[in-house]
């Protein structure tokens, strides 16, 4: 397995494990929506971080386009998420700007699926 897919699949419980943990906690604290945002965010891309390193390591798609996108996923979710999540719980941001940089950063690694999608794959 090529390391950058290793990666990606470690990535995936890592956000994985951080979304069930935060959905434990925003259950158990009042008003915490915004804690229950970032750990769907996390929920819902911890499968899309293991399908791209699948689908990049198994050459059904490009895999630069791929990897990258993956990693684009992971630093967007780390800043989306994490600043929510600090907001949250320790009533300060990550730091100014740091959720929408991290949604317009997640919104360009969608966009970088759809180009490892229409990219030739090497056979």
């Amino acid at each position: 397995m090529h390391p950058a897919d290793r990666a990606l699949v470690a990535l995936a419980g890592l956000a994985g494990a951080l979304g069930v943990g935060l959905s434990a906690a925003a259950a158990h604290i009042a008003g915490a929506t915004s804690l229950a945002t970032a750990a769907q965010f996390l929920l819902f891309h911890a499968p899309a971080l293991l399908a791209l390193a699948l689908l990049s390591g198994s050459g059904r798609v490009h895999p630069a386009p791929a990897r990258a996108a993956g990693l684009a996923l992971a630093l967007g979710l780390a800043l989306f998420s994490g600043d929510l999540s600090a907001r949250a719980l320790m009533q300060a941001p990550l730091f100014p700007m740091a959720a929408p940089s991290g949604g317009m950063i997640l919104i360009l690694g969608w966009i970088l699926v759809a180009v490892a999608a229409a990219w030739p794959a090497r056979r």
